[in-house]
């Protein structure tokens, strides 16, 4: 599905010319499905690149996130989108069982924005407490090969579980997931999303629902990207005590096709304008450009380093 901001025309899927030469330039921002973090935060962006980049034109592009969108950025068919850690690491490897035909070496970071919250979220009545008592449960667990399913792989597989042990594993986005909890159809989901996600603030205020914890012993196995991490208490309605966790650092990507003159405006201007994008999305708030620049899976785009350079975060 596309959607065009301030006003701008529909232009060919990867067309990027430079505005110096007369001419527009088009960018197309890859995001997530429209009830998570990234589409929001990609609105919000792509308004900050109209009203800062002379002559640019974007259209926002909600997509089934990390694997699509690096697979569409590295076809040409982007200029900017958002990726979890390990989804980017598993690019440039060119991680077949993680959905890359071939090593996308043609990435590259803007930088690191918020980290993403592994959220294992499951109805009041389910007997869920805990990451065993999913065993037998249905779950659903983001779309296929998303970054979330990655993700979820990951987290089973460090507990010694598998698809297997489950009921029933469904393969679908966020609000799918909450409305088939709410509809008693489905147990619970696991989703990779900032804190205070909408389609759980939904869930609880008309649900009783549980998160259940990851242990650390479980984040360690997996180790980097993935890292410790708590929701805290009264994240959500219901929610009374400290839920530890995984979290995994999402990453704001590009391609070396895009100019550098270009990437480092896109920098800038997410950098300058942090309180902006906190209101499309409070995920933002946590947008800091000395932590942007740590533990990159690829290199900086040079648009990128120059912008950091510039205000010192780099020598």
């Amino acid at each position: 599905m596309f959607n065009l901001i301030a006003g701008t025309a529909v232009a060919a899927a990867g067309l990027s010319v430079s505005a110096q030469d007369g001419r527009a330039e088009f960018i197309n921002v890859l995001t997530g499905g429209t009830s998570g973090v990234y589409y929001p935060l990609g609105v919000a962006l792509s308004e900050l690149y109209v009203e800062g980049i002379e002559g640019s034109r974007t259209q926002v592009q909600a997509t089934k996130a990390s694997v699509e969108n690096l697979n569409l950025l590295s076809a040409g068919r982007g200029e900017v989108a958002f990726a979890l850690g390990d989804s980017v690491m598993a690019a440039w490897a060119g991680d077949t069982e993680a959905g890359f035909q071939s090593e996308l070496t043609n990435l590259r970071a803007i930088g690191g924005i918020y980290d993403n919250y592994i959220q294992i979220v499951a109805s009041g009545d389910a007997g869920i407490a805990t990451l065993e008592d999913l065993k037998g449960k249905t779950i659903s667990v983001g779309a296929p090969a998303s970054g979330t399913e990655l993700n979820a792989r990951a987290i089973f597989a460090a507990a010694d579980m598998s698809y297997d042990d489950m009921g029933r594993v469904e393969y679908l986005p966020y609000a799918e997931s909450a409305e088939l909890i709410k509809n008693r159809q489905l147990q619970s989901t696991l989703q990779s999303s900032g804190l205070g996600a909408a389609f759980i603030k939904d869930l609880a205020t008309t649900h009783q629902i549980g998160i259940v914890e990851i242990p650390a012993e479980v984040v360690e196995r997996i180790g980097a990207p993935y890292k410790q991490a708590v929701i805290p208490a009264g994240t959500y309605d219901g929610q009374d005590a400290d839920v530890p966790t995984a979290a995994v650092t999402n990453i704001l990507v590009t391609s070396e096709a895009v100019s550098e003159e270009t990437v480092y405006l896109m920098t800038k201007l997410m950098f300058e304008n942090i309180p902006r994008l906190t209101s499309a999305h409070s995920a933002a708030a946590t947008l800091d450009p000395a932590e942007a620049v740590q533990n990159l899976p690829i290199p900086l785009h040079p648009g990128a380093e120059r912008y950091y350079r510039e205000i010192g975060v780099l020598e």
